[in-house]
């Protein structure tokens, strides 16, 4: 006789299977449905031609990809730009344990809430932001600044190429930090509570607390956390493409952007197709050596 709680079980496990189906099929077709468009990275591809009426040219593209003068100064762009973004990682575990730790929760609360707006906001409206507050000609701390006899010429951090770098990183920073210490909170409310009542019984303080609790307690969370994001160290297009102009263009032109200005205003559909499927594979491996690193180190890996 079959176990009745049995086939309930695997009832409910098949039920559970058809409602992910729908996602799987929306994941299948807008994930990996567009890597057909690979195919135009190996054809002479023209707007307005057929792919079967193209000639086949194999790796050219590829090629001229490793060759070009353009491309050593883009990716040292992108990664600067991208190992300086990690760390609002790190800055946002180190927020979420002062939070934690603050004695007035409402004020906590309302500081947590203020820094993880900004996160809701799209790149068009914090380039708006920043150009209200850096605008050279009547930016309000430019005015500020002037008025109270500060300084005597504006300032244009959006316009100036030597601190382009560390400038967009504290963009990011002030954008994502909220949003991200959101994970370390959660992390932190998951500790055991019973180390904290050990560490008062053998005397700890609260910093004693945090380099020998918290800090352990998080730090799986923020291995975690590193790894995801080292898939995204090459990608980097959005912040890019608002603060993008002739002034910064040597130090803001990262990978993403100079694929879009390849390929839809230069019209080299090959060429872009090239780069990203460069970019594709040197991110997977990316993820796989860290994930390697990691399992190293840690014993365990997430990949």
């Amino acid at each position: 006789m079959v176990n009745s709680s049995k086939l309930k079980t695997d009832k409910e496990k098949i039920t559970l299977l058809f409602m992910t189906l729908p996602a799987m099929l929306l994941m299948l077709v807008f994930t990996y449905g567009p890597i057909y468009g690979w195919l135009y990275a190996f054809f002479n591809y023209r707007i307005g031609m057929r792919l079967k009426d193209c000639a086949f040219v194999g790796l050219k593209y590829f090629k001229i990809a490793l060759s070009g003068s353009d491309l050593p100064g883009v990716l040292v762009n992108t990664l600067a730009m991208s190992f300086l973004a990690f760390s609002i990682i790190p800055l946002a575990a180190i927020f979420a344990i002062l939070l934690s730790e603050m004695r007035f929760r409402r004020y906590g609360k309302f500081l947590q809430t203020a820094a993880t707006l900004p996160n809701f906001m799209s790149w068009i409206i914090v380039f708006a932001v920043f150009s209200l507050f850096f605008s050279p000609g009547d930016g309000v701390i430019n005015v500020a600044l002037t008025n109270a006899n500060i300084i005597k010429e504006p300032i244009n951090p959006l316009g100036n190429v030597d601190i382009t770098w560390f400038f967009q990183t504290a963009i990011k920073i002030w954008k994502e930090l909220g949003y991200n210490s959101i994970i370390f909170f959660a992390a932190i409310a998951g500790i055991d509570t019973e180390l904290y009542d050990a560490s008062k019984v053998d005397g700890a303080g609260r910093f004693r607390t945090i380099v020998n609790i918290v800090v352990p307690g998080l730090m799986p969370t923020l291995v975690t956390l590193l790894l995801i994001n080292v898939g995204f160290i090459l990608n980097s297009f959005d912040q890019a493409y608002v603060f993008y102009n002739g002034l910064v263009a040597p130090k803001i032109n990262v990978l993403d952007y100079y694929v879009y200005h390849v390929g839809l205003q230069t019209d080299d559909i090959p060429f872009a197709t090239a780069l990203s499927v460069s970019k594709t594979f040197v991110s997977v491996i990316l993820v796989f050596s860290a994930n390697f690193a990691a399992k190293k180190i840690r014993g365990s890996s997430i990949v």
